[in-house]
């Protein structure tokens, strides 16, 4: 379905019963609603499952000028009025995660509780010196050639898993196959500008780490000791001081992306059911 954010169209793709209390789920930087299909089935039979492409991303308009963690927000805060309709329950990955974060913060009223996926939670969402960076870099040159080329997305997916990551390992052994086609399939329909405020370190802040979250929230957190973890213990640890209803996990072993990993998809998988199920 399409919705709208002012004069922004906006891509959300909606699985379950219409009856069902709902999830926004909310994929992280350069990703897509694709980012989250292995997690629907899971999901389907209990909730109504609600997908964003945020803006710049996927099937969702561009905003050149406006990826910012604010205009973010706003895509949430619109999908949950206009798909949601009841409060639901928001899981979010990395940027889905901090903006999910300032959903909760600042809009409690549209949510029943929060899932947050190693979120960068500092006071500008920065990432500088994480090897992330590097990443976002090499992506803003490569993106559009890709797209000019044409390149399709198994090929593309083929050749991230021979890639390696920050931790060591290629992609290809380290994350599930599902995974490297959702990936590829969101760099194929990006906006390669969005990454430029984040590289630049010019991305505006919408989550205030000194305020509190009044929702129940799980913050699911890299190992701190993973290269690319996005997550820093220190503002996990004034998260949860300052948020009585909020609680972190730490998935030993695990870098920045956690749900797709072959090691540690079950045990991401096993939290999110059990947030689930302590709010029904």
């Amino acid at each position: 379905m399409e919705i709208h954010n002012g004069d922004l169209a906006l891509n959300v793709v909606v699985d379950g019963d219409a009856a069902s209390p709902p999830v926004l789920l909310l994929h992280g930087i350069t990703g897509s609603v694709r980012a989250w299909d292995w997690l629907v089935p899971h999901l389907v039979d209990r909730h109504r499952v609600i997908r964003l492409d945020f803006r710049g991303h996927g099937r969702s308009g561009r905003a050149p000028g406006d990826y910012h963690l604010p205009g973010y927000l706003d895509d949430a805060v619109a999908t949950c009025r206009q798909a949601a309709a009841v409060p639901c329950v928001v899981i979010g990955h990395s940027l889905g995660g901090v903006t999910a974060a300032a959903l909760a913060q600042q809009h409690p009223d549209l949510l029943r509780g929060a899932l947050l996926e190693d979120p960068p939670l500092g006071a500008s969402g920065e990432l500088e010196g994480n090897p992330l960076m590097d990443g976002f870099r090499l992506m803003r040159e490569s993106i559009p050639r890709l797209q000019a080329g044409g390149i399709p997305a198994p090929v593309l997916a083929d050749v991230l898993a021979g890639t390696p990551s920050a931790t060591g390992p290629t992609f290809g052994e380290l994350l599930h196959p599902d995974a490297l086609l959702a990936m590829a399939e969101g760099l194929l329909e990006l906006d390669a500008s969005v990454l430029d405020p984040v590289i630049d370190g010019s991305i505006r802040p919408a989550f205030d780490p000194t305020r509190p979250i009044t929702v129940p929230t799980l913050v699911i957190t890299a190992d701190p000791a993973s290269p690319d973890a996005a997550a820093r213990p220190a503002d996990v640890e004034r998260l949860t001081a300052t948020s009585p209803q909020a609680k972190a996990r730490v998935v030993q072993g695990a870098g920045h992306l956690i749900h797709d990993e072959l090691a540690h998809r079950d045990e991401f998988l096993a939290e999110v059911l059990g947030f689930l199920a302590r709010l029904a």
